[in-house]
């Protein structure tokens, strides 16, 4: 709800004055329809990326030609001066994530939720500029002085915010079609050094870890009566994320110990599966590739 709130904020400040105020109605009511049904945020679970990897079709595609692919794309979107880069981009991941990875719309939009709004408030930083008069397209009075929206500011802001989603689109993609063990297994190819490897394994499995600890507790206060008003709310989170840094340090010294007693000594290994480079696959990526080359010199 706050998430489509913000959006429709956003996009109306964004393109105020640019398109004809029907249609900038129209379009931030159906941004904010289409957030709050898709986005909808769920308590009752917390969502895995490596089960909406491990259920995608999209898996057992090369997991070298999907990363040296996406890292291409994202160069691209990050050095075009067209926002239209990063716009197909982001529908180009949202079209191969749900209709040829199999992954339900809603929880690939409720993946994007996190990263999206730290954007969006980056993106209301890059609008509003503080002025004497009021000479934006856009302006609101504040104590004595302006926050005023210009011309210049909108398509900035544009470019930054589509260069911004186009990349981030790139990686969730990257994200939710490719396991973890495919991951490790690209990065240790790509002669990446195995204590970078191996930290961005824990420091990503702690968080899942985290998570469920998180979760069991939650549930256990709730079925005390721990959130019944507002004074017992706050009492009770207290003490939830007060006892989940205990148990979080507790877990994490148990399974360090665990992995002493197996001989570890840096590298972590998984069974790695080898992929087919097929002719379909090495196609698609050229043409997302080409595409955004052609978008990106069409200036």
């Amino acid at each position: 709800m706050i998430l489509a709130v913000f959006a429709m904020f956003f996009t109306w400040c964004l393109l105020f004055g640019q398109v004809s105020l029907p249609f900038l109605f129209l379009l931030c009511a159906a941004i904010g329809a289409f957030l709050m049904i898709f986005s909808r945020h769920s308590h009752s679970q917390f969502l895995s990326i490596d089960m909406l990897a491990q259920g995608s079709k999209l898996k057992n595609v090369n997991p070298m030609l999907k990363f040296w692919a996406v890292i291409t794309l994202m160069v691209i979107c990050v050095a075009s001066g067209n926002i239209a880069v990063g716009i197909f981009l982001m529908a180009a991941m949202f079209v191969l994530a749900v209709f040829a990875g199999g992954l339900r719309a809603r929880e690939y939009v409720r993946f994007l939720t996190l990263p999206v709004s730290f954007l969006l408030i980056a993106g209301i930083v890059l609008l509003f500029e503080v002025s004497s008069e009021p000479v934006g397209v856009l302006n609101f009075q504040v104590f004595g002085f302006w926050l005023i929206v210009s011309a210049n500011a909108q398509m900035h802001t544009a470019l930054v915010i589509s260069r911004a989603i186009g990349a981030v689109s790139c990686l969730c993609f990257l994200s939710v079609t490719t396991p973890m063990p495919d991951i490790t297994g690209a990065l240790r190819r790509m002669r990446c050094p195995d204590l970078v490897i191996d930290l961005m394994y824990l420091i990503y499995r702690y968080l899942f870890i985290l998570l469920a600890i998180h979760h069991e507790m939650r549930t256990a206060a709730k079925s005390r009566l721990g959130f019944r008003d507002y004074r017992t709310s706050m009492r009770s989170t207290g003490k939830i994320y007060s006892n989940l840094l205990v148990r979080g340090y507790q877990f994490a010294g148990k399974n360090f110990d665990a992995m002493e007693s197996r001989c570890y000594d840096t590298g972590i290994r998984f069974l790695e599966r080898s992929h087919r480079v097929t002719l379909m696959q090495t196609s698609v990526a050229a043409v997302l590739i080409v595409a955004s080359l052609c978008l990106a010199c069409a200036v």
